[in-house]
């Protein structure tokens, strides 16, 4: 048995970043962008007024003078002449700024007669321009990996880039096994349950970046699993769920093993989870997650989603840790690492009673995974511990 640091490090020597592909930036919310983006153009490309008002020179601008409005300033419509003294430009905001003209008083500081506008007595401080470049120049980068996110989209559509080198999602075939279970919506028999993990994991890698796929649950029979496997085909990691303990009915290391199969390691010193399995089939990365819900699920966080992420190129990192304040006493924890169901407040946190692997009511009402060191001692409350956010 290894510890979770150790499972984890063996998980990513089986996983390796996948290649890239150019997507166009409509598609592109939520991917990894692969390599640096570089703007071509300055932003803005010229200098350009932050208010409505009136274009002119700087000197001009004293209480109460007038000035002759001689054109008008939009934006994507310019005005193509020269501001000189005495002059003004009407101008929007966004629009380019007339050469000549160095401040735009606001139009709430004008009044017009005409084709004339006097400056009120109290004029605001600030030129009102946003100069050429001011938020990037051409040549700069959006470094990378990144996953991308609505204003990443809104920065790269600004830099004038239509496509995007991100890297492929990986595919994940998520592989339910045992007798006992039926699909939601079925009618299970009076010995039967409801598979329920996939669905959980499913949504879990799929937020992670991933493309998942639900096979067909596998029967414990070797022949079954085999039909499976084969549905597995070009998945970049393959997850099973149950059948890889060590009953006499948990087949699935015997039948992976003699599909080609190298273990990479059996069993991890953590609860919920201890009946890990993880290994290399083929052309893919085996993780043989236990079957009861809770368990998986939280291997699903511990394991899955950083397997994900190093498979799109986000480095090879632990889930983040956060800190919050024991809201009560908790007892000595034993010689496993345990991730506790918890519930924040602000920036407390509170373990369930309750903490028996199969009770999803449990793991549904937590937003958070307290963990617990090996053989960590007791604690009262108001101590400062590490959680996993859900």
């Amino acid at each position: 048995m290894i510890s979770v640091d150790q499972a984890l490090a063996r998980i990513f020597d089986l996983v390796a970043v996948l290649p890239t592909e150019n997507v166009a930036l409509g598609d592109a919310a939520g991917r990894v962008m692969a390599e640096p983006a570089k703007a071509s153009r300055d932003q803005p490309p010229f200098p350009a007024s932050a208010m409505d008002g009136y274009a002119l020179h700087a000197s001009d601008a004293v209480p109460g003078a007038r000035l002759t409005v001689i054109g008008e300033s939009a934006a994507g419509h310019r005005f193509s002449g020269s501001v000189g003294k005495a002059q003004a430009v009407r101008i929007f905001t966004g629009a380019p700024v007339p050469d000549g003209a160095d401040r735009v008083v606001i139009q709430e500081e004008v009044s017009r007669d005409a084709d004339h506008i006097t400056l009120a007595k109290n004029l605001g401080l600030g030129p009102n321009i946003r100069p050429a470049g001011a938020d990037f120049r051409a040549g700069a980068e959006l470094a990378a990996p990144r996953r991308l996110t609505p204003s990443d989209l809104a920065l790269l559509a600004s830099m004038n880039i239509a496509t995007v080198p991100v890297t492929r999602r990986p595919v994940v075939a998520l592989i339910a096994t045992g007798d006992e279970l039926v699909m939601p919506g079925e009618d299970p028999g009076p010995d039967q349950i409801i598979a329920s993990n996939t669905f959980g994991l499913k949504a879990l890698l799929e937020a992670a970046g991933a493309q998942a796929r639900l096979l067909p649950i596998a029967r414990d029979t070797a022949a079954s699993l085999n039909t499976v496997f084969d549905l597995a085909r070009g998945a970049d990691l393959i997850v099973t769920i149950g059948g890889a303990s060590v009953g006499d009915h948990d087949i699935v290391g015997d039948v992976a093993a003699e599909l080609g199969m190298r273990q990479a390691f059996y069993k991890v010193a953590m609860r919920p989870g201890k009946p890990l399995m993880a290994g290399r089939m083929g052309d893919a990365a085996l993780i043989g997650l236990p079957g009861n819900p809770v368990s998986a699920l939280v291997c699903g966080h511990v394991f899955l989603v950083p397997a994900v992420r190093a498979l799109l190129g986000l480095g090879r990192a632990a889930a983040p840790r956060r800190r919050a304040v024991l809201a009560r006493d908790i007892a000595a924890n034993g010689p496993r690492e345990h991730y506790m169901r918890a519930r924040l407040d602000g920036d407390r946190i509170t373990p369930h009673d309750r903490q028996d692997s199969s009770l999803l009511t449990v793991l549904a009402d937590a937003d958070a995974l307290l963990v617990r060191p090996p053989d960590d001692p007791p604690h009262a409350a108001g101590t400062i511990m590490e959680y996993i956010p859900l």
